[in-house]
């Protein structure tokens, strides 16, 4: 009998071991699964933050290109004189080639977070925008049908800026 309670106890010591060994084993598996979600958790969380402050800077940018495209038709309702409509266009013009750099910046960050539907979206902005300032120019030389094209030109680039903005939510929120 005394033999038994030896290979008893020596075998509840082995069984209680290899149960504390298979336990640690599965903490250690849950705690690295554990490790590896909480990691891709924190870096969806800084590409989505990333990607909203690269398209929300865009839609500042955006936003001030188109103001100005605004006040170019102010121009032609509150000034009479063909000579000073001028001169308020060319104002303009200079404050377009300022706002125009911010807005290729802020695309080229967009274009390099992405995704690719954001990016193209981006990328018609900027094409939109460098058709409504040449349309701009043509209007600052006296072009005929000059002003008609600029106003398609602008509201094309407030579509292209739509397209943008539904991209960009749809992007956030998939993320």
């Amino acid at each position: 009998m005394g033999d038994s309670a030896v290979w008893v106890a020596v075998f509840t010591g082995g069984t209680a071991v290899l149960a504390s060994w298979v336990t640690t084993l599965g903490n250690a598996r849950a705690a690295r699964v554990q490790a590896e979600a909480s990691i891709q958790v924190q870096h969806r969380d800084r590409v989505r933050s990333s990607r909203r402050d690269a398209y929300l800077e865009l839609m500042e940018q955006a936003h001030v290109t188109g103001e100005l495209y605004w006040k170019v038709g102010d121009a032609y309702f509150q000034l009479t004189d063909q000579d000073d409509q001028m001169a308020r266009i060319e104002e303009l013009r200079t404050q377009l080639r300022t706002a125009f750099d911010p807005l290729m910046r802020c695309v080229r960050v967009i274009v390099l977070e992405g995704p690719e539907s954001v990016a193209h979206a981006a990328r018609s902005v900027l094409e939109a925008a460098s058709e409504t300032n040449s349309a701009l120019w043509r209007v600052s030389q006296g072009e005929p049908q000059a002003r008609e094209r600029f106003d398609e030109a602008q509201e094309r680039y407030r579509h292209r800026l739509e397209e943008f903005i539904e991209a960009a939510r749809t992007a956030v929120i998939t993320l």
